[in-house]
């Protein structure tokens, strides 16, 4: 049987979570009870990849019942340690107080090569695009500049970096080499206009490095869904796969190509969608206390053509494909790049 199927039997979770969740929670007297709700369960033979909530109720000493959702993502053979680590130095460095929060990392099991977290409670960005509640929306967006002001803030002597091959576009997995490939293949007359995108920007990239360009944390998939509104004021980032050191427009340029792209489908207003992005890098050079100057433009707008083609690669590639989504960002790259391709 496939180890990772214990992961859905309730005597056996509440037997883990006796062992190393309880002793966690010391104003918490047992565990009452465990619902175990799959979110992701891609388990074959002897693989797997798995995503699962576990609502959890905890019996206080004084008798009382709290519910927490605790979470573990697990893969048979993708690294999950290096998530845990990065988000264990962001809780360590302050992420888990105040109104800019993160999932409360709680242990990483060798076993299942996956890691358990406290998930947070909220809605995502998303969830209000798609409700078209422009108030919550702006609110949100100028939060989640915050939050990124402060992760690129945050200071890296003490940390490593969690995902070394996701630092630069040349290297990030499954690598656009590969991806070029594939679209040669099955997409032919997209093949040469994203193979000059790759290289333009790849190259870009390449410039500020070789020139000791600033590296921070970034979180490396800023995007809408990674984005939870817990209350009023308070926000929280989820999803620390690909957090790596990194140049700090790459977080910028993706957020807003990803909060234009995603919210475009929803609401048809071109101008009021400048506004947001607006709003975001506002907020992000006010908290960051930056100021931006032409180069630091010129690489956040290398990141948002980068994060599109990776867009239009994925709607090419994906299981059931979209091509007619990725013909308008292409011919917007090529148009941006001047590159005089017809597409």
């Amino acid at each position: 049987m496939n180890k990772i199927l214990s992961l859905f039997d309730e005597t056996s979770v509440l037997d883990l979570f006796n062992q190393k969740v309880l002793p966690l929670y010391p104003e918490f007297k047992m565990i009452k009870k465990i619902k175990i709700i799959p979110v992701k369960k891609s388990v074959w033979k002897t693989t797997y990849h798995v995503v699962v909530k576990f609502a959890t109720s905890f019996l206080t000493h004084d008798g009382q019942t709290v519910d927490l959702p605790i979470y573990c993502t697990a893969h048979s053979s993708e690294p999950r340690i290096n998530s845990f680590d990065a988000l264990s130095f962001l809780w360590q460095a302050g992420f888990g107080r105040g109104d800019l929060a993160i999932p409360h990392p709680l242990f990483f099991s060798d076993n299942f090569n996956g890691f358990f977290y406290r998930g947070v409670r909220g809605q995502t960005l998303y969830y209000y695009i798609q409700k078209k509640n422009y108030q919550i929306i702006e609110d949100v967006v100028a939060k989640a500049a915050a939050w990124f002001a402060k992760l690129h803030r945050t200071p890296i002597a003490r940390a490593k970096n969690f995902n070394p091959e996701n630092s630069r576009i040349e290297t990030v997995v499954p690598g656009l080499m590969n991806v070029l490939q594939k679209i040669n293949h099955a997409y032919q007359k997209y093949f040469e206009p994203c193979k000059i995108i790759y290289q333009i920007i790849n190259e870009k990239e390449k410039k500020y490095f070789g020139n000791n360009g600033r590296q921070c944390l970034i979180h490396g998939d800023a995007h809408p869904k990674n984005v939870i509104k817990m209350s009023r004021d308070k926000i929280a980032i989820i999803d620390f796969t690909d957090t790596c050191l990194a140049d700090f427009t790459r977080d910028l340029g993706s957020f807003m190509q990803q909060l234009e792209f995603m919210a475009s489908k929803k609401i048809n207003d071109p101008a009021y969608l400048e506004k947001v992005k607006r709003i975001f890098l506002e907020n992000y050079l006010q908290n960051s206390r930056i100021k931006l100057n032409d180069y630091a433009k010129e690489r956040i707008n290398n990141y948002y053509n980068w994060t599109a083609l990776r867009t239009a690669t994925f709607f090419m590639l994906k299981e059931r494909p979209e091509p007619w989504r990725s013909h308008g960002l292409i011919v917007k790259i090529c148009r941006d790049l001047k590159i005089s391709i017809n597409v």
